[in-house]
């Protein structure tokens, strides 16, 4: 599907990707209605608000395997909280911190807002990132 992962030799980078129900999952969702080409390492978990997500969940994900996590945030179209972006941007920070502090790259969390029509800014989204993680695994950054 991907040119990440073409070759049998390279393992294709794990991505587990936060998605919000009214936002993100849409435009994901289009993404693969249009058969947008994008790594067949992303697995989706969808939350109600991108602020809902836990820091310890980002470094957990981490910890038991995934070579990255991608946040598709709400940015300013959160229907819950009017500075949803602000507090996003908080918890991947105090991911990355939690990462260092295990010893992990902080660059294998990455956030950016996808909208619900966003299916090949997404899908631009995880191959780029999915080329940095295969660049990470391959240079045996942790």
């Amino acid at each position: 599907m991907s040119s990440v992962g073409a070759n049998p030799s390279k393992p294709v980078p794990r991505i587990l990707v936060f998605s919000t129900h009214n936002i993100s999952d849409p435009g994901i969702d289009l993404a693969g209605s249009q058969h947008r080409h994008y790594s067949t390492g992303v697995q989706v978990i969808s939350v109600p608000c991108t602020s809902g997500i836990r820091p310890g969940w980002i470094a957990h994900a981490i910890e038991r395997g995934y070579d990255g996590v991608f946040i598709a945030s709400d940015g300013d179209e959160c229907a819950y909280l009017p500075d949803c972006s602000h507090r996003a941007s908080g918890i991947v920070q105090e991911a990355q911190e939690l990462l260092k502090k295990s010893g992990k790259d902080p660059q294998r969390v990455k956030m950016a807002a996808i909208c619900s029509v966003c299916a090949e800014p997404f899908a631009k989204h995880m191959e780029s990132f999915s080329g940095i993680l295969a660049g990470l695994n391959a240079s045996g950054a942790k």
